[in-house]
């Protein structure tokens, strides 16, 4: 009889443990659902235990059918050079020893995204004077910038930081810094408002997001020039490092993509993209933002351009003209866009496609020189596109 209960007792401590196992391997971590997802709103089909009806999850594959899928990211440099001191490296002191030693300078640094449904050509963004890559991807005011814009659209677009400048910070020419201030002078030049008694104003009717929050995050998104004399008040950019580089980019991609691509330059980042069609045949369009100038009427450059009949627009925002009177650098950039309609006169007769956008007359008003951080930089997205799809879809 004794014998017996021993092993009744040993057979039910065995059911025990085995349902403890089994509970064990059925339930999950406090705060986790069996997936490994976050499980605080309940699991699928079961009550919440407030009296609310089961809710059933969404498939782990569904997707947010706004959301930006991106097939492919990543980032490269491109173009430069390397250059070399005299002398033996001195292994003993190599901490020190600079002799027979080599600097990697001068190239473009490249970001790109590849969305999952490409089906536009790619789109190489080149920034302009004090400004990186940075200024094509976000808003001041943190809304989506043109980057993401033109991936919704089924465009790759790659990033580009110019020699010298950003990510390409390394450079073959000895540049200064300084530290003197100058937010008031380019916010002023940038057509965004000035500044009188102490406070930056806006232009009538500036689409320029507003707060001190926003003009801090937009100073702060300039940076110097690592191989200009910033101190002596150097702003000369050497156009052809900067064009070697982005032809070499682009070349780069058209050797991962078999594509051409439409070129989009800012301000500054417009006098080095006139010339990359010299060093490379792979530039489908230009779409010149409020470019420094337009191409010298039969240059180098337009010579270049003309022979590989590439397309071209130029775009230019409000405030531009002499009647302007309280807009400080209003006459200065009617000089700038005058050169647009030049070249355009000059390409249109040659043969070219050429057309120069002024946003006002397109019933599109407010615009400053960062149109494509102002609030309706999506209406502008859109122009442009349209404009791609007319003179240079894939």
């Amino acid at each position: 009889m004794k014998r017996n209960c021993k092993w009744m007792i040993l057979e039910l401590a065995g059911v025990l443990l085995l349902s403890l196992l089994a509970g064990c391997a059925g339930s999950n971590p406090p705060g986790a659902s069996a997936g490994g997802a976050d499980s605080s709103a309940g699991d699928a089909g079961a009550p919440s235990g407030d009296g609310d009806a089961p809710t059933a999850q969404a498939p782990a594959d569904e997707v947010d059918p706004d959301a930006l899928v991106i097939a492919e990211q990543g980032i490269f440099s491109a173009g430069g050079t390397v250059i070399e001191s005299d002398g033996t490296f001195d292994v003993a002191n190599y901490y020190t020893s600079r002799e027979g030693s080599t600097a990697h300078v001068d190239h473009a640094n490249v970001l790109y995204q590849i969305p999952q449904d490409a089906t536009g050509l790619p789109m190489v963004f080149l920034h302009g004077y004090g400004q990186s890559r940075m200024g094509w991807m976000t808003t001041p005011d943190g809304r989506e910038g043109w980057s993401d814009m033109f991936l919704r659209m089924g465009h790759s677009v790659w990033l580009v930081d110019q020699p010298r400048r950003g990510e390409a910070g390394q450079t073959s020419v000895a540049g200064t810094m300084t530290t003197e201030p100058s937010d008031q002078t380019w916010y002023t030049q940038f057509r965004i408002g000035t500044y009188l008694n102490d406070a930056f104003t806006y232009n009538e009717g500036s689409q320029f997001p507003r707060g001190e929050d926003v003009l801090d995050q937009f100073f702060r998104q300039m940076t110097p020039d690592t191989g200009m004399d910033n101190a002596a008040g150097d702003q000369n950019i050497d156009n052809e490092v900067v064009a070697r580089a982005v032809a070499a980019a682009i070349d780069e991609i058209y050797e991962r993509t078999g594509q051409d691509s439409i070129l989009v330059t800012h301000s500054q980042g417009g006098l080095p993209g006139w010339e990359v069609p010299r060093y490379t045949d792979h530039v489908a369009a230009i779409v010149a933002i409020e470019p420094g100038m337009a191409p010298e009427v039969d240059g180098e450059a337009y010579s270049a351009m003309l022979e590989q009949n590439i397309p071209v627009t130029f775009y230019y925002g409000d405030y531009i003209g002499e009647e302007f009177t309280d807009v400080p650098a209003a006459a200065m950039w009617a000089m700038m866009a005058a050169s647009a309609d030049t070249f355009t006169e000059a390409y249109t007769a040659a043969g070219g496609d050429s057309t120069v956008v002024r946003l006002p007359d397109e019933g599109i008003t407010g615009n400053d020189h960062f149109m494509f951080q102002d609030l309706n930089n999506d209406v502008i997205a859109d122009h442009i596109e349209a404009w791609v799809q007319t003179h240079a879809a894939a």
